[in-house]
């Protein structure tokens, strides 16, 4: 795992994060680089995980959910970090399935933070990183402490 300018409250808390969700633990999740607004979270190849045994194409809601989480990962640890946070809204663009046998990394990016709302963007991509498998905008809360 690679940090970038992270706190080690901010890196603690991203770990946490990932740790105490039940589907990212059973996904496979692992962070792969954080910080600065900016989280990679990848996702192994799972037979479990299939969609369509025919295809053997990994199923849409498990891309969704490592999209989501990866974006959850980014509001965490932007410099401006709220303490807690939980998705608004989340758009997702399939562009293509997911390559049997490949692990899919998501890259998040909070690009914009207002004093509630934090806004996201994701790619997804398996090995071919030039086609991306999925992108991601979304809205996530953005909960402050007292006086925040």
């Amino acid at each position: 795992m690679t940090q970038t300018h992270l706190t080690e409250a901010q890196l603690a808390l991203a770990q946490q994060f990932i740790s105490a969700l039940p589907h990212s633990r059973a996904l496979g999740m692992q962070i792969e680089q954080i910080g600065k607004g900016v989280a990679v979270i990848s996702m192994p190849y799972d037979l479990a995980l299939v969609g369509d045994p025919a295809t053997g194409v990994i199923h849409g809601g498990a891309v969704s959910a490592l999209m989501d989480t990866c974006g959850g990962a980014a509001v965490l640890c932007h410099a401006e970090a709220p303490l807690a946070t939980a998705t608004i809204s989340l758009r997702i663009d399939y562009m293509r399935p997911a390559t049997p046998g490949q692990r899919i990394t998501a890259r998040a990016e909070c690009h914009h933070m207002t004093r509630s709302v934090a806004f996201i963007r994701a790619v997804a991509c398996d090995d071919d990183t030039s086609r991306p498998v999925a992108t991601a905008t979304g809205s996530f809360t953005a909960e402050r402490g007292a006086g925040g």
